[in-house]
């Protein structure tokens, strides 16, 4: 284990950041889930939210002696991500009533979306608590849960939900686990009565793994998700493009299986261009003047069904020079752009032929009274200024600057709404 850093010096994975977009998050339960496993698989593959993380945690001023890292982790089987808390003997405090720990969240300067799922966490913790031992809310005090630790596993864990935002969240079924596990309260069975009531229907799977596997603290987690997110359990059909995934590790160790929570990240999927079909209509024309062909070009691009006129020289027979000329229509038009084309040129035949063609969505924006074309491609949006707007703009420098700046700024404002 690496030696335990402050946690003013906390550093994260140098792995690289995904791109922006995610848009879906799946959770695989292989080993279970606690708060540590649950901040620990986000950390793995987003380790840039780590400073998120950290600023929630130092804005709670927990103890001097309270220290903490994430690091790589490996059981040999499988690599993944560990968050490790350590403290001396003063801060480790196991009976916290739920009041203070109420009373400290909601004075300590958290950013407004920390604040409500920390408070979220230990309120649905805490409900469940009063409703397992029949008390009233305002009197449950925690144990095992109350320690700093978990303290610093919830503040993540919400510091990570709402830097993520309106992702959507789904969970697989989760291991039930076997045995009694020792708390302030005595030895209770697996899992644990609080963790059921939380984790009510939801759906579970035994594997044989002896131990607890879904402690409170993840489970007050997973139901908040659930009250926020509307966290599902039901097949996704929904199709999205995999961004990457990460493993939490926990401290336990288990006999057949890696103890590891899986979160798997999704971007949405990339819609393929919209396709249609259109008539090419082809010619050479080598008698015609240049001075008349452009007037006749111009015509005909005029014509409300055509989609694009090009041209370009070519050698025609005996060694003449000639224009090629293609033309694009629509299949229903294609009879009447050629009729056209034979009164505009010299041409003594067309030949035709039908295509099909994928086309980009695009839409027209206007930037500081400058009209811009954004363009939908695969790997993401791009901006064009219709050149016509720079004609005004004397010298090259200055026209790549002002494009490059129109450019910049469409994007954004695509990006915006």
């Amino acid at each position: 284990m690496n030696s335990v850093t402050p946690l003013e010096n906390c550093l994260g994975s140098t792995k690289p950041d995904l791109d922006a977009g995610v848009t879906a998050i799946h959770l695989d339960a292989l080993g279970g889930i606690a708060g540590d496993m649950f901040s620990a698989a986000l950390l793995d593959i987003l380790p840039d939210l780590w400073a998120h993380c950290k600023k929630a945690i130092m804005a709670m001023d927990l103890s001097r002696d309270v220290s903490c890292d994430f690091h790589p982790h490996t059981d040999g089987t499988l690599n993944g991500t560990r968050l490790v808390v350590k403290h001396g003997q003063a801060a480790h405090r196991t009976h916290t009533p739920w009041s203070d720990i109420h009373t400290r969240i909601s004075q300590a300067e958290l950013e407004e979306e920390v604040r409500r799922g920390a408070l979220g966490i230990f309120t649905t913790l805490a409900q469940a608590e009063a409703r397992v031992h029949g008390i009233q809310e305002e009197n449950v005090v925690f144990h095992e849960v109350g320690s700093i630790d978990s303290i610093i596993d919830v503040l993540s864990a919400a510091a990570i939900i709402g830097t993520l935002g309106s992702c959507h969240w789904s969970i697989g079924a989760l291991p039930r686990g076997r045995g009694e596990v020792e708390t302030a309260h005595g030895r209770l069975p697996l899992p644990a009565p609080a963790t059921l009531e939380l984790l009510q229907g939801f759906s579970f799977y035994d594997d044989g793994e002896v131990g607890e596997r879904v402690t409170p603290t993840g489970a007050a987690i997973l139901n908040y998700l659930d009250e926020t997110h509307e966290l599902s359990q039901a097949p996704d059909t929904t199709v999205r493009r995999l961004l990457g995934s990460g493993l939490g590790f926990g401290t336990r160790k288990l006999q057949g299986k890696s103890n590891v929570l899986r979160a798997t990240l999704y971007g949405a999927s990339l819609p393929l261009p919209k396709g249609d079909q259109v008539v090419v209509l082809r010619c050479e024309i080598d008698d015609q003047t240049s001075e008349d062909l452009a007037v006749a070009l111009n015509h005909l691009r005029a014509l409300e069904s055509v989609l694009d006129v090009v041209q370009w020289p070519v050698y025609a027979k005996k060694g003449r020079l000639a224009t090629a000329l293609q033309v694009l229509v629509t299949p229903e038009s294609a009879e009447r752009v050629m009729r056209e084309i034979f009164n505009e040129t010299s041409t003594l035949g067309i030949r035709h032929r039908t295509e099909s063609r994928r086309i980009l969505a695009r839409a027209p924006l206007e930037v500081d009274g400058m009209q811009v074309k954004v363009a939908e491609r695969p790997a993401g949006p791009t901006a064009k200024i219709e050149m016509d707007v720079l004609t005004q703009t004397r010298g090259l420098a200055a026209r790549r600057k002002q494009r490059t700046k129109v450019e910049t700024a469409a994007l954004k404002t695509r990006n915006d709404h």
